[in-house]
């Protein structure tokens, strides 16, 4: 049961990249459009996140879950010593989400709007960022039990090159999954021609921040390279993932939108795997040359047992009216 456990906490981590990265990202895109094109971006991110924008963080919440009650050592680990990138990720989330409410359903349209946008976006710019911090922080070796002093314990913790590298390839991979998942959302040429253009753009962005994420680890002594390439999983993870990205502009091209989605969330699972497969099932490294695993520091089998199938019958309710939401809002678009 302990490897269906498992296997639900890397899905929900999956998804939270996919879905919540993608609605993190309409107000990274939006934020850098130019304020001409604004207005427009605005209503095209609006109808690409607005199916899922409120059931996103369930995925997070699921994650947070199966660590709490599965892997509390695990859990007691990174709320200790990341407790102050994850207090300001999850301010961001709060502040992201009230601000679109109230910027899409107040009443009474007034200054505050510009208020309630600027917190949307500046908000969806750091959430994210500071969510790649804590993923950086977990196997780069910078949590350190044995060090003295709070800065060493909870600031150097997660705050390095290697973190800020990580946080902004983040903050790159939302943008461009919410300027791929808008495509379709578009009404004309002209939008069609902005978001394809935004597209591009974006993905320039994710190889740029990627090739800084591998530069950092090789200043910081972390084997990235060795993580992702030393065995044939890594290889063909990257190389799946490369493959997809020249699908999606030979698609972006020739203006055919129907896999683009499918093709970028492809790259997103392509991406984790070549993270993770190599030290898997450890979950965090630490500085003090342990490490934190799935397998050795989880809850005890009743537990586990008792997770996996409240796991198991959740998703039976779950996931089927998700794709019936999801199904729902694209028929009322067409």
């Amino acid at each position: 049961m302990i490897y269906v456990v498992i296997g639900f906490l890397w899905l929900s981590i999956c998804l939270y990249i996919i879905l919540g990265g993608a609605d993190f990202g309409a107000g990274i895109v939006e934020l850098f459009t130019h304020k001409k094109a604004r207005h427009k971006t605005e209503e095209i991110m609006y109808q690409s996140i607005a199916p899922v924008w409120e059931a996103n963080h369930m995925w997070l919440i699921i994650a947070i879950v199966i660590l709490f009650v599965g892997f509390p050592e695990i859990y007691t680990t990174m709320s200790t010593y990341l407790h102050i990138p994850l207090v300001l990720m999850l301010l961001g989330i709060i502040a992201r989400g009230t601000a679109f409410t109230f910027r899409h359903y107040d009443a009474v349209k007034d200054n505050w709007q510009v208020l309630y946008t600027q917190i949307f976006y500046y908000a969806s710019l750091l959430t994210p960022f500071f969510l790649g911090l804590i993923a950086a922080a977990t196997v780069s070796h910078s949590i350190n039990p044995d060090a003295v002093g709070f800065l060493d314990l909870y600031i150097f913790s997660w705050l390095n090159w290697f973190g800020v590298s990580v946080g902004l390839f983040t903050v790159a991979l939302c943008a461009y999954l919410a300027s791929i998942f808008s495509l379709r959302e578009t009404r004309d040429k002209a939008d069609l021609t902005l978001m394809i253009k935004k597209s591009r753009q974006t993905m320039v962005f994710v190889v740029f921040t990627g090739m800084l994420v591998f530069l950092t680890a090789y200043i910081s002594d972390i084997p990235l390279v060795m993580w992702v390439f030393s065995k044939p999983l890594g290889v063909m993870a990257i190389s799946f993932a490369t493959v997809a990205l020249g699908l999606i502009l030979r698609a972006l091209h020739q203006r055919k939108l129907l896999p683009v989605r499918a093709l970028a969330g492809f790259q997103m699972v392509m991406i984790l795997v070549a993270a993770t497969y190599q030290h898997n099932p450890d979950i965090i490294l630490l500085g003090n040359g342990q490490h934190l695993s799935l397998l050795e520091h989880m809850a005890p089998p009743k537990t586990i047992a008792a997770l996996g199938w409240a796991l198991m019958l959740g998703s039976l309710f779950i996931l089927p009216f998700l794709f019936y939401l999801m199904a729902s809002f694209s028929r009322q678009r067409k």
